[in-house]
């Protein structure tokens, strides 16, 4: 049963990756804020890989890349409203420096999401209107970065009884164990 879990969670991941509409298509990335803080905000999940790195693209001036460059620890909270289904995924997160795959998910970006990495002032920054919005044209500052998982909670509610397991990270694979929801 432990295995099904573990089956059904990857599944969903995989879904939420390739799948528009999903609800695990964006997700609530937590990291350690850089003023005793915790920063949350929603991303986007770009893609699953075999080895189980979840990959999501920002903005390399990002305050989230800040942080993570200062504590690459990262928690990644998904959910499921049609199937009352939550994941917690902890790990940690790694900034990609391949410049050959840089480029070639950058030119799998839509041309109209090019946009929101050659904003020439940095995430943040304070604008006198909306209008001053100036953008770069010769370069961009697209950065992608993958989490390796160490830990996932599955929690499921349902009838007669929720569902709850935790995974970790062995040195092969994944060991499981269920948990009082």
């Amino acid at each position: 049963m432990i295995q099904t879990i573990f089956e059904e969670l990857t599944s969903e991941l995989r879904l939420g990756a390739s799948k528009k509409g999903h609800p695990f298509r964006f997700f609530t990335l937590a990291t350690n804020g850089l003023q005793s803080n915790i920063g949350l905000r929603t991303v986007v999940l770009r893609r699953v890989s075999p080895e189980f790195h979840l990959t999501f693209y920002t903005d390399s001036r990002s305050t989230k890349m800040k942080e993570l460059s200062y504590n690459p620890s990262a928690s990644a909270l998904f959910y499921h409203p049609k199937k009352l289904l939550q994941l917690k995924i902890e790990g940690k997160a790694h900034n990609v420096t391949d410049k050959l795959l840089i480029e070639n998910h950058w030119k799998n970006v839509p041309s109209n999401s090019r946009r929101d990495y050659t904003v020439f002032k940095s995430p943040g920054s304070t604008l006198e209107t909306r209008m001053d919005m100036e953008y770069l044209t010769d370069n961009n500052y697209f950065s992608i970065v993958n989490i390796i998982p160490e830990k996932i909670e599955y929690l499921k509610l349902g009838k007669p009884d929720h569902v709850r397991a935790q995974f970790s990270r062995t040195e092969k694979d994944w060991a499981g164990t269920f948990l009082v929801p």
